[in-house]
């Protein structure tokens, strides 16, 4: 099957990454995958070397004619017989470079949370006209309903976003000498970005620290992801808890990092704490390093960690309780391990590139032979 993506960037965002690992893994699943990218970012030379033809473009309009015109071009040359986007732009982009090309199949994923008004009218323009639409878990489809007032019941599948286990391998390189704590002192963490909307909440877990600190004086934690724009606040305010409660010796920000399996490998346990999500690749990540994870309980993460069997789980927001998980886990090492290892098996088989490649590829082939009618609509859980 041939397959054109348009990403709008190659920033390290969790899109970016999940197209990525489809990238490295597409030709085991007989995906014959042209990236279009309408800019550049970190990933760049990933994505060269990723064994899918990568194709740089320079996006300067919201939407941009020459974009349109040379995608379309690049359509009818390799006949490509899918175009998938990521997020409204790309979508927008694709509609109109293959609008009109009869066999020519749409696709558009929803990863999670849509910034803005313009993203969200482009979403409700689209929905109706794609061949397909994609929600990372049933909380977000469900979400995006009540919340953004999209129409998802129907044309939507349900795929899980899944990490490369191959790509999650440690190289030996260790962070503990960066932070300059040795090799059994307890280290937690968590691997996300700051966004300047309500979607990550390191806040909550700056607060809980205050209290882990008091019961393990010696235990260290480590945010790594970058700070978006408008988003400088967001760390300030985590950077002034840490002082204000003298735990700055024991709290590091990375920024963003390159090295995240080597990160995962040294994490004693990750944490995920959010507000809202679609189906965040750094829970896979995580089950897959083979790292004990600790959850706010939004849908998406209930849905990713079996209903908390996976993984510890504590209310959205509440640092006391998200402490006191973290207290538990470190702990128990044996209960610790124990459920890292649980969720590495379940994730392997739900939340791996395997298994989000194995449902994408199902979609594939009933659009192409025009059966997707007849196709019960792709969900991982078999619901």
């Amino acid at each position: 099957m041939r397959i054109l993506y348009f990403l709008d960037t190659l920033g390290r965002g969790g899109a970016e990454m999940q197209a990525l690992d489809v990238a490295r893994n597409a030709a085991d699943f007989g995906l014959d995958l042209t990236i279009v990218s309408g800019g550049g970012g970190s990933l760049e030379e990933d994505f060269k070397a990723s064994g899918a033809e990568l194709i740089q473009l320079q996006r300067h309009l919201p939407v941009d004619p020459t974009i349109v015109r040379t995608v379309r071009q690049i359509i009818r040359n390799r006949e490509i017989q899918i175009v998938h986007g990521y997020q409204p732009v790309d979508g927008i982009h694709l509609y109109l470079a293959s609008k009109g090309l009869k066999k020519v199949k749409n696709v558009l994923s929803f990863q999670g949370f849509i910034q803005d008004w313009k993203n969200r009218s482009a979403a409700k323009f689209l929905i109706p006209r794609m061949d397909a639409n994609i929600a990372v878990s049933r909380g977000l489809q469900k979400w995006l309903s009540a919340n953004h007032k999209l129409d998802t019941s129907k044309n939507f599948s349900v795929i899980y976003n899944g990490a490369d286990p191959k790509r999650l391998a440690p190289t030996g390189s260790s962070l503990r000498p960066e932070l300059n704590i040795g090799a059994s002192t307890p280290l937690v963490g968590m691997v996300a970005n700051f966004y300047r909307d309500q979607r990550k909440d390191q806040l909550t877990v700056v607060k809980a620290m205050v209290d882990v600190i008091k019961r393990f004086p010696d235990i260290h934690c480590v945010f790594a992801g970058g700070v978006e724009d408008g988003a400088e606040g967001k760390l300030t305010a985590c950077v002034d808890i840490c002082r204000s409660n003298n735990i700055d010796d024991r709290v590091h920000f990375l920024g963003s990092r390159d090295d995240v399996p080597n990160i995962l490998a040294e994490l004693d346990i990750a944490i995920l704490s959010s507000f809202h999500e679609g189906l965040p690749v750094a829970i896979s990540e995580a089950m897959l390093a083979g790292t004990a994870m600790i959850v706010s309980d939004i849908e998406p993460h209930l849905e990713a960690s079996g209903d908390g069997k996976y993984a510890a789980v504590f209310p959205v927001g509440d640092a006391d309780i998200l402490a006191q998980r973290m207290i538990d886990l470190i702990g128990d090492n044996t209960g610790r391990d124990a459920l890292a290892q649980k969720a590495k098996s379940y994730a392997l088989e739900n939340l791996s590139i395997y298994s989000h490649l194995r449902d994408l590829t199902k979609l594939y082939e009933a659009l192409i032979e025009n059966q997707l009618a007849d196709l019960a609509r792709v969900d991982p859980t078999g619901q």
